[in-house]
């Protein structure tokens, strides 16, 4: 029999009727770096042929294939990944959208991006929101990859004519955490007295639309970039925050219990991601891993203490974390002195679909939701990394259906 926990305050609040938008076009990480290797080559050619110099492709399209073997992400690691866009289909790149590399070497500009963005997460919206009937009285939208106003959230609020019930508030550029303080966000709407509450139904909708590849630059040939831009791809998923005892469907759940999260002096440096002439740039240093592993134990003994729960208790749970790639999971699991079968979702979740930013933390979610091997009760602690370097944490139970 499950024994269950109720937050400070005593009101559960439960996550659950995740849906998630399969990509509409996917490759093996094998195709994967081929088609960088590829795209780097022509860059460099046009730019090259731009300043009047020769450039050999195919040698090129070489050394960036070895380059990318060493620095990248390999097949062991990530199975495959997604994306929204045809571009990768191909390497026919005078017939592509955004990189269209024959003509220009870095991709298409921040606009006709920002364009493509808005297109792709309209659509995403529509197919997420398709089957929820019932108005919610928030709506939360979560994405660091694409900004257009008025958003993919206000419009289908506006096309389903939910304005005067449904509220629209964007959670953005926070980067990889973002499922966390989205979460903040949603727990406080539903706590706020009824003056300060939606006239709609007191239940928040969260949606991720993240389309990382969106902003790669073939011209930047660096160690960092490639590890980058061989790790990261494009993922959209909804899910909702409800008291509950107002929950009327959805399945299993996933109760908030306690959260917790730390910025780390020092390391303001450590990952960036800016708006730039041809989309958005990321940088991240070679020291992210262990600057996460130094901080991890600080920051899960005070999630215990929040919950009121003890140390050995979150030993024995699963833990969700964000992959922000194989090493972050390497040392997450050495510095917390976990199993492998305790972060086994984040690691089946990384081969099977990448970083997809924001979104994967909720993937995760999901399949933790939809086992049935694993337990109403179970605890659950979800760990996510960002800019900052910025820690998220929080502990969550597995609920039953309601």
């Amino acid at each position: 029999m499950a024994r269950w926990l109720l937050p400070i305050g005593g009101v559960r609040l439960v996550l659950g009727n995740f849906r998630a938008l399969e990509p509409a076009h996917e490759k093996t990480q094998a195709e994967c770096l081929a088609w960088l290797a590829a795209a780097h080559a022509r860059a460099e050619a046009t730019r090259a042929a731009g300043l009047g110099r020769a450039c050999d492709e195919e040698r090129f399209r070489a050394e960036m294939a070895r380059r990318l073997a060493r620095f990248g992400c390999g097949p062991d690691k990530i199975e495959s990944r997604g994306h929204e866009i045809a571009d990768f289909e191909h390497t026919r790149f005078e017939d592509m959208e955004v990189y269209r590399l024959c003509d220009a070497p870095a991709g298409r500009g921040m606009l006709e991006r920002t364009r493509v963005f808005a297109r792709v997460t309209e659509a995403a919206l529509e197919r997420l929101f398709e089957n929820v009937t019932r108005a919610p009285g928030d709506l939360v939208h979560v994405t660091c990859t694409g900004y257009d106003a008025p958003s993919a959230a206000q419009r289908l609020v506006a096309s389903r004519g939910w304005g005067a019930e449904t509220r629209v508030t964007h959670a953005y550029h926070m980067g990889c955490y973002a499922a966390l303080p989205a979460l903040r966000i949603a727990a406080g709407f539903l706590s706020v007295p009824r003056t300060l509450a939606p006239s709609g139904a007191r239940r928040c909708e969260i949606v991720h639309t993240e389309l990382s590849t969106l902003h790669l630059n073939p011209l930047v040939h660096t160690a960092e970039q490639l590890v980058i831009q061989s790790l990261f791809a494009d993922g959209c998923i909804a899910y909702a925050l409800e008291r509950e005892h107002e929950r009327a469907s959805g399945g299993p759940g996933l109760a908030l219990l306690a959260e917790e999260e730390h910025i780390l002096s020092g390391t303001e440096q450590a990952m960036t991601w800016t708006a730039s002439d041809f989309g958005m740039q990321m940088t991240l240093a070679p020291t992210v891993p262990g600057s996460l592993a130094e901080a991890l134990g600080g920051v899960v003994a005070r999630l215990a203490a929040r919950a009121e729960l003890s140390a050995m208790a979150l030993g024995g749970a699963l833990y969700a974390v964000h992959p922000g790639g194989p090493k972050v999971l390497d040392r997450v699991r050495a510095a917390l002195r976990l199993d492998e079968a305790q972060i086994a979702g984040s690691r089946a979740l990384l081969r099977r679909r990448g970083n997809m930013s924001s979104a994967t933390l909720p993937h995760i979610w999901m399949d933790l939701v939809r086992d049935p091997t694993i337990v109403p009760g179970t605890l659950v602690v979800s760990l996510a990394f960002g800019p900052g370097l910025t820690v998220s944490a929080a502990v969550m139970q597995k609920t039953e259906a309601p």
